[in-house]
Order: structure tokens, then C-alpha cells, then sequence
């Protein structure tokens, strides 16, 4: 493998992260800001109300999320595969 290719796998898998990662990442930001908002608002600061809806929601979009996780990783996968096979 010459520097470009291995550069090349590198680059892909960062891709491939920020895909995996970047659904889960929006909900507890998104969640995150209106929880804030509503602290802000009511001036209730109590940080039980910051954890628990944040980490549903994340557990829930797990959930939803899964098999476009699972195809993506395994699409990286076999790609990874098919450059070890080619050498």
C-alpha cells in the first residue's frame, strides 16, 4: 500500500465516524438547547432535569438509528475487507 492509499482508508474512516456518530450528537444537542431553554425560562435549575430526558432521547435515537449504523459500519467493513483481499 503506498501513503495516498493508506491515506485514503484513513480519510473514509473518519467519514465513516462522523456519519456513525453525527445522528446521536444532533439529538443530545437538540434536547440539550431545549432543556436550557426551559431552565432559562423557569429558572428551575435543578440537574436531574439536564441528564435523565438527555439520555432517553439518545437511547431512543439509538434505537431508531441502529441499522443505518449497522449498514454503514458494515459497508466500511467489506470495504475494508476488499482492500486487504486486493492487497
Amino acid at each position: 500500500m503506498t501513503g495516498a492509499e493508506v491515506l485514503d482508508v484513513g480519510r473514509e474512516g473518519i467519514v465513516v465516524l462522523l456519519k456513525v456518530s453525527s445522528p446521536l450528537m444532533l439529538v443530545g444537542l437538540g434536547v440539550g438547547l431545549i432543556i436550557a431553554l426551559f431552565q432559562a425560562l423557569t429558572h428551575i435549575q435543578v440537574m436531574t432535569l439536564v441528564f435523565v430526558p438527555k439520555i432517553l432521547a439518545i437511547f431512543i435515537g439509538l434505537i431508531a438509528m441502529l441499522p443505518f449504523m449497522g449498514s454503514t459500519l458494515g459497508a466500511y467493513m467489506t470495504y475494508i475487507a476488499d482492500r486487504i483481499v486486493s492487497g
